[in-house]
C-alpha cells in the first residue's frame, strides 16, 4: 500500500477521503498549520506541518509521500464575498501549489503522482452549445472570479507536471454531503417544511456523491493512464428546482410547501456569491466514464436516497 499526503485534509472532502484511505490500507498524512500529535491521530494518519506563509512543509513527511492530493483552499461558500474574502480564496489555492511544486524541487522525495482538487466554476454560466453537450474540459475558462481563481489554481500544480510527476486536476461539482457543503444547506428550509427554489428552478447543477469523488481520486492514484483534466460530476445533470424537490419528498413525502427565492432577494442576502447561486452551467462526464470510472451514484434520486436514508 501506499503513503499519500493530503492537503485540506480536515475540510469535508478530506475527511471522508481519509477515511477511505484507511479502510484500503492505505498511510495517510495530512498537512496542517496546526497538526494534531500522534496520540490524537487515527491509526494510519500522521499529522505534518505546513505554513504558507512561511512557505514551510515538513520535509521528513514530505519524503516519506508516494502520492499527493492537494484539496487546500479557503471556502468559497464559506462567508460572504468582500475583497478580503475573495483575495483569501485565490491565494490560499495559488500559494498551497506553488509550494508544493517548490517542495518538489527542493526536498528529495519519491512522490509519484499529483492529483489536484480544481472547480466547475473554471466553465461560467451555460452556453448555447452546453445545454446542448454540457462543458467539456477542453472547453476555455470563464474570465470571472470563480473562472480566474480555478486557472489559478491550476496553472500553480502543473510545475508538477515539468518536474516528472504524474497530474491530474479535477474540476469538481457541487459535493453532495451529510457532513457539509450544498446538500446541508438545502436541507434546513425543507426540516421546516418549505422547499426553498432558488431564482425561477432552472439552473443547471452538475453534482456528485461524495463517496463518488472520493472513489475518483482513489482511482486517479491506482490507473496510471490518468492524467490531464477531468470532471468530477455525476452522469445527470439536474435542475435546482429538480434537486430541491426531489430532496424535500425524500425528507418530507408530501408534507411540504415549495417557495420561490427571488434572486433579488439572494442578492441582497448573498452579495456577489448570489451570481454563483443562481448560475446554470451543464458539465459533461464523458471523459471521466471514458477511463472507466463507474460511479456508484449516477442519478441524483440513488445519491439522495443513500444520504437521507442510509442502509
Amino acid at each position: 500500500m501506499s503513503t499519500i499526503l493530503i492537503t485540506g485534509g480536515t475540510g469535508m472532502v478530506g475527511t471522508r477521503l481519509t477515511e477511505i484511505l484507511l479502510e484500503k490500507g492505505h498511510e495517510v498524512i495530512i498537512l496542517s498549520r496546526n497538526p494534531l500529535p500522534a496520540t490524537k491521530s487515527p491509526k494510519g494518519v500522521h499529522h505534518a506541518k505546513w505554513d504558507l506563509d512561511k512557505k514551510y512543509i515538513d520535509p521528513e513527511a514530505f519524503a516519506s509521500a508516494d502520492h499527493i492530493i492537494h484539496l487546500a483552499g479557503a471556502g468559497v461558500a464559506d462567508k460572504r464575498w468582500n475583497a478580503k474574502r475573495k483575495a483569501e480564496i485565490l491565494n490560499s489555492r495559488a500559494e498551497s501549489g506553488a509550494l508544493l511544486v517548490h517542495a518538489m524541487q527542493t526536498i528529495s522525495n519519491k512522490i509519484q503522482s499529483v492529483h489536484s482538487a480544481s472547480g466547475i466554476g473554471w466553465y461560467g454560466a451555460d452556453t448555447i452549445q452546453s445545454l446542448q453537450t454540457g462543458f467539456i474540459e477542453e472547453d476555455q475558462g470563464d474570465d470571472q472570479f470563480l473562472g480566474e481563481t480555478c486557472k489559478i489554481w491550476e496553472e500553480n500544480i502543473q510545475g508538477a507536471k515539468a518536474l516528472g510527476k504524474r497530474l491530474t486536476i479535477f474540476r469538481i461539482g457541487i459535493v453532495l454531503s451529510n457532513s457539509g457543503g450544498a446538500l446541508v444547506e438545502f436541507k434546513k428550509p425543507i426540516r421546516f417544511g418549505f422547499a426553498a427554489i432558488l431564482g425561477n428552478g432552472k439552473q443547471n447543477i452538475s453534482w456528485i456523491h461524495i463517496d463518488d469523488l472520493c472513489q475518483l481520486f482513489l482511482k486517479a492514484i491506482d490507473d496510471t493512464a490518468m492524467q490531464g483534466v477531468y470532471n468530477a460530476v455525476a452522469p445527470e445533470t439536474v435542475t435546482n428546482k429538480q434537486m430541491t424537490l426531489m430532496l424535500a419528498k425524500s425528507m418530507r413525502g408530501r408534507f411540504f410547501i415549495p417557495i420561490h427565492v427571488p434572486a433579488f432577494l439572494l442578492q441582497w442576502v448573498l452579495g456577489e456569491m448570489s451570481i454563483e447561486v443562481l448560475k446554470s452551467a451543464k458539465v459533461n462526464s464523458f471523459k471521466t466514464q471514458g477511463t472507466g470510472f463507474k460511479y456508484q451514484y449516477p442519478f441524483l434520486s440513488e445519491a439522495i436516497k443513500a444520504l437521507i436514508h442510509p442502509l
